[in-house]
């Protein structure tokens, strides 16, 4: 990878790798947090308070963890809570949980109802490749997840070119027809809020960024990166609104209507390698704040910890999947947003834009 993109574009994707199967992978997130405000208002709610507080918190987490040099969630949290950096934590581990029973859900839907393969082997899939990829490290982790990223956008511009070709007239109509809603402002709100709680996971991949300027650029474009495929997967949804909002992976709908071999194969195989993404990028940055921990008392983390990490948190994971990926949305993630705000972003906001501009290196 050149310099460049190391520092200004791999943040963005790695957090985009992170955050998308929890974020509109499957289509239902949208759904929840977007579209049942209608069409305009989702996507004016994706486009302005959801992607503006992403790259504004985005700015802030990597300036304040250059400064600092502060490139695992535990040395970051305790900048900004002191003494309760363990509520983070705590909320970490019950986010890693619930995203992955989300994960593990969405991928025996998905495969059952695309390709009709047992759940049981997707949750397999997704517990070997994690446990695989976090053996291996940091290194190859940011390569696995900026090649993916690229594989990511083709296949979701594909979806997006094919439902305007076929059902153009028909979105359209639809945001023709839409009404103004309140809410929506609020709603893509919580959303980033959700999806900032993952944030610090991607610290991992600012190690590169070395001067302000860097920083600044680099957080600006976290925003865009992670919702230009969302919006282009929520055009696509409006072709079918409202009957897919009854749908609890509302992708394969839209796969089943498009009618192309090619998008039904190719798209569950992507969006299954997003689910891995997302799982090992979570459980890497608990890992990395394993291995801090023990640096320093003078001990180095055992190799063998990292998979058996990963195989103990989607088994736990996997057993929690047995509440349905509507319920665990709309429950799960409606009360996280709340802890984001309370225990991420405003401390950030506060405590963090404080430490920025009174170190005395905020002019580096």
């Amino acid at each position: 990878m050149t310099t460049w993109f190391r520092k200004y574009l791999l943040p963005g994707m790695v957090f985009q790798s992170i955050a998308i199967a929890g974020g509109y992978g499957t289509g239902r997130e949208l759904a929840e947090f977007f579209l049942r405000y209608g069409p305009i208002n989702g996507l004016l709610g994706l486009l302005i308070p959801t992607m503006l507080i992403i790259s504004l918190c985005s700015i802030m987490t990597f300036e304040l963890a250059r400064i600092y040099r502060a490139y695992d969630y535990r040395s970051f949290l305790r900048l900004l809570l002191g003494r309760a950096w363990f509520l983070y934590e705590i909320i970490y581990l019950t986010s890693v949980l619930l995203i992955l029973a989300v994960i593990g859900a969405a991928t025996g839907t998905l495969l059952v109802e695309a390709v009709d393969v047992p759940a049981i082997v997707g949750t397999m899939l997704l517990l070997g490749a994690i446990a695989f990829l976090a053996f291996k490290g940091s290194r190859v982790i940011e390569g696995v997840m900026s090649v993916w990223s690229f594989v990511l956008y083709a296949v979701y511009l594909s979806v997006f070119v094919l439902s305007m070709l076929r059902y153009g007239n028909d979105v359209a109509e639809q945001f023709s027809l839409s009404d103004l809603k309140s809410g929506w402002i609020i709603s893509g709100l919580r959303y980033g809020a959700l999806q900032l709680l993952l944030l610090p996971a991607v610290l991992f991949a600012t190690t590169h960024i070395t001067k302000r300027k860097e920083a600044i650029v680099a957080g600006a474009l976290v925003g865009p990166i992670m919702i230009l495929p969302a919006v282009m997967f929520f055009v696509a949804m409006v072709a079918h609104y409202p009957t897919i909002m009854d749908r609890p992976v509302p992708v394969n709908l839209i796969l089943q209507a498009l009618d192309s071999p090619f998008l039904q194969i190719v798209f569950p195989i992507v969006l299954v390698g997003t689910f891995i993404e997302t799982g090992t990028g979570m459980i890497h940055a608990f890992n990395e704040r394993i291995a801090t921990a023990l640096s320093a008392i003078g001990r180095i983390m055992p190799p063998y910890i990292r998979p058996v990490t990963a195989v103990a948190l989607v088994v736990c994971a996997t057993l929690m999947s047995r509440f349905g990926l509507i319920d665990l949305i709309a429950v799960g993630y409606g009360t996280l947003t709340w802890i984001a705000l309370a225990v991420l972003i405003l401390p950030l906001l506060g405590v963090g834009a404080w430490r920025i501009f009174h170190s005395s290196q905020n002019n580096v």
